[in-house]
């Protein structure tokens, strides 16, 4: 039979595209063009290195292995199309279409194979699914033995083509993740177990096999990891790093990171967790002065957030001592510096850490740093204003076009999209009113956002700031001055009411009763009292105290209650009246008041 120079397939899709396409094979190689109109794919007879014929979503998809571009997959043939692609395959490029069947039993527990383009889990020998290594943005070891998988995310949330381009564009074809509305973002293996090293050391004796054997043995999920980091070239697809900082205290993430920066994206080094972050991802960029004038915190906006399990960090903050001087010669030609593609760059730096760090993302990423604005200083003249969300405190800091709270949570909201702006306190204690709260509440709805416990001495600070910023705000605490007040008095009104009753209370526990106006008259001279008499007032316990106290009980209580430490003689008479009273009669005894006790 002879062939044809070329064989053409009708309603093809490439990679998962929305729109089908014509794809024709030749002698010098193969070609995809969409049917709406858009660019063509075209991948050279050289480049195939592998092909694969299985069942797919659209019936049948060939799957190409080529030596430099990765996994090309065509979805959409019939049945009947295999021996017309089987011989293309094997008279023109030399590869045998290989038949595959996927597993359909639904086990989630197999085999892992690394193969040259893609890693493939296996169940009982056949392919459950596939993952192209392009596809695979980042790994870590979650565990002793589980190793997460981090996928590529889409630069834009929503898509109508392959990786986020228009339809019929085949731009960045092979990335496949961006083609739909839900995206699998990440994987995890659980990997139990041992596993020996397939590379023995140099220097091995070969007579201590016991000793070699157990050198061998390592880590199964390590093992996993390692090998998927060299497979997916997840250390950086671009080259060599063009600078290293190394153990750079983070707050969010928490810990402290080696930061290794490449042509396209940077990579934070921890002792658990790895990121690779691309540096179209950065959307903000901030250099914010602590308060403590010791500190400076470094903080990158991120879309998409930097993803760690079910966490998400939309920002990244790090803290560098102002005073730490770094020496460092970037890892760059200077044909790269000079090409005007890094704006700003310089082939040597010796400076504080923060002015290098800041300097060199600046220039390798193109994005601008955000400053706080010169339209605020604080009370203290500081940049930041202490404060809390809920239980953490942070600082917040007032900039030209946006306000930034750190470190945690990190919060940004941009002035334009303020609706107001309220400024209140919270209870009614005194206390109160040394720090107050403001409150911003967004437009259309969008939630409001609370920042309590500010000093009071920043409120005119904020008032000014607000006002040169065009900010709507409302200060409630006047109208709460008023209430403060009245609640002051009427507490002191309390406070001074419990004192008097205070005292009446240890009046009457010291033996004094409360007799109203009857204590007005302690002040009026006693009649009956001479001053001249050689004796003095009785004591309770002195012989002469049944004549002294013979009047009525009512008169004893009108003259009597404050008797109380009023001795008129001294220790020379209470040893006389106690030799008095061993005298007494037993039926005087029985009508002697009973001696108090002193409180």
């Amino acid at each position: 039979m002879l062939m044809l120079h070329r064989e053409t397939f009708e309603n093809i899709y490439l990679d998962l595209s929305k729109q089908s396409g014509k794809c024709r094979f030749a002698e010098s190689g193969l070609g995809w063009k969409p049917s709406g109109g858009g660019d063509t794919f075209t991948l050279d007879a050289g480049q195939i290195d592998g092909a694969q014929w299985s069942r797919a979503s659209k019936g049948h998809e060939l799957k190409i292995l080529s030596r430099n571009v990765g996994v090309i997959q065509l979805d959409g043939f019939e049945q009947e199309d295999f021996d017309r692609a089987s011989k293309c395959f094997r008279i023109w490029y030399g590869v045998n279409l290989e038949n595959r069947e996927h597993a359909l039993r639904g086990w989630n527990w197999g085999k892992a194979e690394f193969g040259k383009a893609e890693l493939a889990f296996n169940v009982q020998n056949r392919p459950a699914f596939e993952i192209p290594y392009s596809e695979i943005s980042n790994t870590n070891l979650a565990g002793k033995n589980e190793v997460a998988v981090e996928f590529n995310l889409g630069a834009e949330p929503i898509t109508n083509g392959v990786n986020g381009h228009k339809e019929g564009s085949t731009r960045n074809r092979g990335r496949k993740a961006a083609a739909g509305r839900d995206e699998l973002v990440e994987m995890r293996f659980y990997i139990p177990g041992t596993v020996a090293k397939k590379e023995k050391t140099e220097d091995a004796d070969s007579g201590a096999d016991d000793q070699e054997e157990d050198a061998e043995e390592t880590n199964a999920a390590n093992q996993f990891y390692e090998t998927l980091i060299d497979k997916a070239e997840i250390g950086e697809v671009a080259g060599d790093t063009y600078a290293t900082f190394l153990d750079v205290l983070h707050l969010t993430p928490r810990g402290r990171f080696d930061i290794d920066m490449y042509e396209s994206s940077f990579r934070l080094r921890g002792k658990t967790y790895d990121y690779k972050i691309q540096y179209q991802s950065i959307k903000k960029f901030f250099i914010l002065p602590k308060n403590d004038e010791t500190h400076t915190l470094i903080t990158m906006g991120l879309d998409p957030p930097l993803r760690q399990g079910q966490t998400r960090y939309p920002f990244i903050v790090m803290q560098l001592k102002n005073d730490e001087e770094v020496s460092i010669d970037l890892n760059m030609t200077e044909e790269q510096i000079q090409s005007g593609q890094y704006k700003g760059l310089e082939p040597h730096y010796e400076a504080p850490i923060t002015q290098v760090i800041s300097r060199v993302f600046k220039g390798l990423s193109g994005k601008k740093i955000i400053t706080p604005s010169k339209d605020f200083v604080s009370h203290h003249n500081m940049n930041g204003i202490k404060c809390s969300i809920k239980a953490n405190e942070g600082l917040l800091f007032c900039l030209d076009k946006s306000f930034m709270f750190v470190p945690k949570p990190a919060t940004y909201i941009q002035i334009e999209n303020i609706a107001i702006i309220t400024m209140s306190r919270v209870g009614g204690a005194i206390s109160a009113s040394r720090t107050f709260d403001i409150t911003i509440t967004l437009k259309s709805g969008q939630g409001e956002h609370q920042f309590s416990n500010i000093n009071r001495e920043e409120q005119q600070p904020l008032e000014t700031f607000f006002a040169a910023k065009s900010i709507k705000f409302k200060n409630e605490m006047l109208d709460d001055s008023a209430t403060l007040l009245a609640a002051a008095l009427d507490r002191e009104d309390l406070a001074s009411s419990s004192d008097d009753n205070a005292g009446n209370h240890n009046n009457a526990a010291n033996g004094n009763q409360v007799r109203g106006s009857a204590d007005e008259d302690e002040e009026s001279v006693d009649e009956d009292f001479q001053a001249d008499s050689e004796s003095d007032v009785a004591e309770e316990y002195d012989s002469a105290h049944e004549s002294e106290g013979s009047g009525s009980e009512d008169d004893e209580e009108g003259s009597g209650g404050g008797k109380k430490g009023g001795r008129g003689g001294g220790d020379e008479e209470m040893d006389d009246a106690d030799a008095d009273a061993e005298g007494v009669s037993d039926e005087e005894e029985e009508r002697r008041p009973k001696k108090k006790s002193k409180s």
